[in-house]
């Protein structure tokens, strides 16, 4: 094979990892309530479910360089996509609940092949060619975040949900083709300086996150209930997770070099790649919400509304690459994500009831493609740069990102999700104040119910319905207007995002 197909195949090797990794993460948040309901899961069921995912995805993250330095890059990528594509059918021929989660814990485990792809660019290209594989994994992430929701929107209202499933295990078949075809079979690590692994540790991590994420999961449904317990499970996890680290950090040869990643560029793009994750998990879990269940759309409808306007990170990934080898002082593609996220919240902030899906929403969500699509790659650009020169430093940082990068999500979740409640129950509680019959604007309401409903019905039977309809309008208000505070949180922590982006001195 010559030079220029090896480096096509290679590219397609790096953008086919990527664009797996991201699609079905993305499907199986998007589809959330119809593989609930055809599985038979509750809403906590499913909470489990990815609270076991992250978990077992940072467990398996943590692990990469060791594996790496035992089975090379060529067959530890081939195990990842080998344990994907086993995950990927169990899930697409599970009819229940265990099932289920048994099929989302062995995809878990090959949740390392996001990071593989960022350190087979590392390792094989440099100069020009190193550009192009970046270029192959964020237009992989672009296309991978835009399909989800097409694909699963596609494969339900088809009624063959397991057709995501399907489509992850065909994908997981490339990457093994590609991988034979576009990686070296490097040497295996034999030097007396490799990462150790210890047992006792490894345990906490996973057992650490584990709790983190299932209290913050669980906080949706019973935090009125027992605040004392989730709050000892969150500070028990994050705890848990400190000792952790700090072991790294005094290992002799430990698996994440925590100690030499304790600066200020690499603590900066940390902090950013964390707040850009939750961002992504809260927004991709109440836009559905919104547009589904509180405005009534069409699930099909909202997946199609949903992929075009995702689809602009593809769009502006393409206007990216032309533009940061030219102009690379992040500063002002910074500031313009961040300006992105705060308009995306402002024009959701004013949406009502009689909204329209192409001119309100639509604009929306290209915005929070931009966001994205501007701040991921300008961040990851600057935060590795001191650490290039040091293959295992520079490949333990990535880790260290992406383990992040599945809790920031499952946070972003989980903070939308208590937020939503909280704030329902409180609009709810104030709207409810005024349904009393001595409002005139209650009694005109009613009225106007029983005589659109009282056709052929008792006076009893349409005051029922009626009161039931006002009851049924008084939560989706209540609903909605817990929508629009998420929204106008975000437009205003956009708007600090472009202060600390024009005051930091780190990234310039």
């Amino acid at each position: 094979m010559n030079d220029i197909a090896t480096g096509r195949t290679l590219n397609a090797t790096i953008f086919t990892l990527a664009l797996t990794d991201f699609l079905q993460a993305g499907m199986t948040a998007f589809a959330a309530a119809p593989l609930m309901g055809e599985l038979g899961m509750g809403p906590e069921q499913f909470s489990f479910v990815a609270a076991v995912y992250a978990s077992v995805a940072i467990f398996a993250i943590s692990m990469h360089r060791w594996c790496v330095e035992r089975l090379g890059g060529r067959r530890y990528v081939q195990l990842c996509a080998g344990v994907l594509i086993t995950g990927s059918v169990m899930c697409a021929l599970s009819d229940d609940f265990g099932t289920f989660l048994a099929g989302r814990s062995v995809m878990a485990l090959g949740a390392g092949i996001f990071t593989s792809s960022r350190m087979i660019i590392h390792h094989t290209l440099a100069g020009p060619r190193r550009f192009k594989g970046i270029q192959s994994l964020a237009s992989g992430l672009a296309i991978g975040i835009a399909a989800a929701p097409w694909v699963a929107a596609q494969a339900v209202a088809s009624d063959v949900w397991s057709a995501m499933y399907w489509t992850v295990a065909a994908l997981g078949v490339l990457v093994l083709v590609l991988a034979e075809l576009a990686l070296p079979a490097a040497p295996l690590d034999r030097s007396a300086s490799r990462s150790q692994v210890q047992p006792w540790p490894q345990l906490l991590l996973a057992a650490a996150s584990f709790l983190l994420l299932l209290a913050l999961q669980r906080s949706n449904y019973d935090f009125f209930d027992n605040k004392g317990w989730i709050g000892l499970a969150v500070l028990a996890g994050l705890g848990g997770l400190v000792a952790y680290l700090w072991h790294q950090r005094y290992h002799t040869r430990p698996l994440l070099r925590v100690s030499d990643m304790l600066h200020s560029r690499y603590l900066f793009g940390l902090a950013v790649f964390f707040f850009a994750y939750l961002m992504l998990g809260a927004n991709n879990y109440m836009v559905p919400v919104m547009l589904q269940r509180t405005l009534g759309f069409a699930w099909e409808t909202v997946g199609h509304v949903e992929a075009l306007g995702l689809g602009f990170a593809l769009l502006t990934w393409l206007a990216m690459s032309q533009w940061l080898p030219r102009h690379p002082a992040p500063r002002k593609f910074l500031a313009v994500g961040f300006l992105a996220l705060a308009a995306f919240g402002a024009l959701l902030s004013r949406i009502d009831s009689g909204a329209d899906l192409w001119l309100h929403v639509l604009p929306a969500l290209a915005l929070n493609s931009i966001f994205l699509l501007t701040v991921l790659p300008v961040t990851a650009m600057q935060t590795f740069r001191e650490m290039e020169k040091d293959e295992r430093l520079f490949s333990n940082a990535q880790q260290l990102k992406n383990m992040m990068g599945q809790a920031g999500i499952a946070i972003g979740i989980a903070a939308a999700t208590l937020g939503q409640q909280w704030r329902t129950a409180l609009h709810y509680s104030t709207l409810s104040e005024s349904l009393n019959p001595y409002n005139p604007v209650f009694r005109a309401t009613l009225d106007g119910l029983q005589r659109v409903l009282g056709a052929g019905a008792s006076f009893a039977d349409t005051t029922r319905m009626a009161l039931a309809r006002v009851a049924q309008m008084t939560e989706q208000q209540a609903a909605l207007l817990s929508n629009i505070d998420h929204f106008r949180a975000i437009a205003v922590l956009g708007v600090l995002g472009i202060a600390v982006t024009v005051s930091q001195k780190v990234f310039r």
